[in-house]
């Protein structure tokens, strides 16, 4: 039911890009709204199942039925099993998603937001790219296109120290993705003398393999979200040899894909701990504080999270301080629960 209102209300925001950009129904359907919808519930699934687990053992606990439970011998700890039962069913579930499942949907999210939303309309790929590929090794890129894997601009540049010493360049350069090359049909090479003057060369077919993949000429963030887990792995390991800048970005996001599963647990035992009592005003009153710690919960996950990305604070411990703190309050709560 939460799936179609958030559906809803999110076709009535756009339905007017939609129609502007002449979006095909196929492609609305197909490419943005089958592939948006589980990604939403990846994301929200330990939520979902915290308030569902509320609105459940609330309406037990107002109709005495836990204390009956307890009352025949049945132990508190005994009644959590189905419930962590539940919540590792569920965690698996969410971890597949997020680890090989959505990350390859979202490809066709991206590219359909780029296409015909407006206010997602944005360059997927820089338009000047400058990358260190290796010590002293610096690739200039500008005007990639993905559709030929080709850029209008080619440059590799040598330094020693703060000088430059060597230097290629290249118009009209592509990517070969299955032999990780790249190619040109004539190109410059350019070499200090010890004169410090620069002599050059004309040449032709460039045939080169240096570690730039084109993927690498990509909006980071946009780029990691369409990542497995395994391509993710390899091209953190990638960036950190070149002492990337985006490196903290990369990691939050895939510390993020375990976090945001794993909290399941700590969500559900939170839920049965604070439901299971019978308290004056009824479900209304755990319903109310269930939301709360959503938004709580989300609120601290945003904001440590950005924190991490700006490298202010170490990218695992930024994304799973949410998960440490309500780990506390779930074992405060459980101390404190009806035995």
């Amino acid at each position: 039911m939460i799936i179609i209102i958030v559906v809803v209300f999110d076709y009535v925001e756009k339905v007017d890009d939609f129609t502007e950009l002449k979006a095909p129904w196929s492609a609305v359907v197909n490419d943005y709204y089958l592939n948006f919808i589980p990604y939403f519930i990846s994301q929200f699934s330990s939520l979902f199942t915290f308030i569902a687990v509320i609105f459940f053992t609330s309406k037990l606990a107002m109709q005495t039925e836990i204390v009956a439970i307890l009352s025949g011998g049945v132990s508190f700890r005994r009644l959590m099993w189905p419930y962590m039962l539940g919540a590792f069913i569920i965690t698996m579930l969410n971890m597949t998603l997020s680890l090989w499942v959505i990350p390859q949907a979202q490809r066709d999210v991206i590219q359909f937001e780029s296409q015909y939303i407006k206010s997602n309309q944005r360059v997927l790929y820089d338009e000047n790219a400058y990358r260190q590929i290796d010590d002293g090794t610096f690739a200039y890129v500008r005007g990639y296109t993905p559709r030929g894997e080709s850029v209008s601009f080619f440059a590799l540049e040598q330094y020693d120290g703060s000088e430059l010493v060597a230097k290629l360049e290249a118009s009209g350069a592509k990517f070969d993705e299955e032999h990780g090359r790249w190619t040109a049909s004539k190109y410059v090479t350019y070499r200090r003398t010890a004169e410090n003057v620069y002599d050059f060369e004309l040449h032709r077919n460039l045939d080169t393999l240096i570690n730039l993949d084109a993927r690498e000429l990509g909006e980071t963030k946009s780029l990691v979200k369409t990542m497995t887990i395994g391509e993710l792995n390899d091209y953190i390991y990638q960036q950190r040899k070149k002492s990337s800048d985006d490196v903290f970005i990369i990691e939050v996001e895939r510390h993020t894909r375990f976090s945001y599963p794993i909290s399941t647990f700590i969500l559900t035992l939170i839920g049965v701990s604070l439901s299971s009592r019978k308290v004056r005003g009824g479900m209304g009153v755990h319903i109310g504080l269930g939301i709360t710690l959503c938004f709580s919960y989300i609120m601290l996950g945003r904001v440590f999270e950005q924190i991490a990305i700006s490298g202010s604070m170490t990218p695992w411990f930024g994304v799973w301080l949410p998960n440490i703190i309500f780990a506390l309050i779930a074992i405060i709560v459980y101390i404190k629960a009806p035995k």
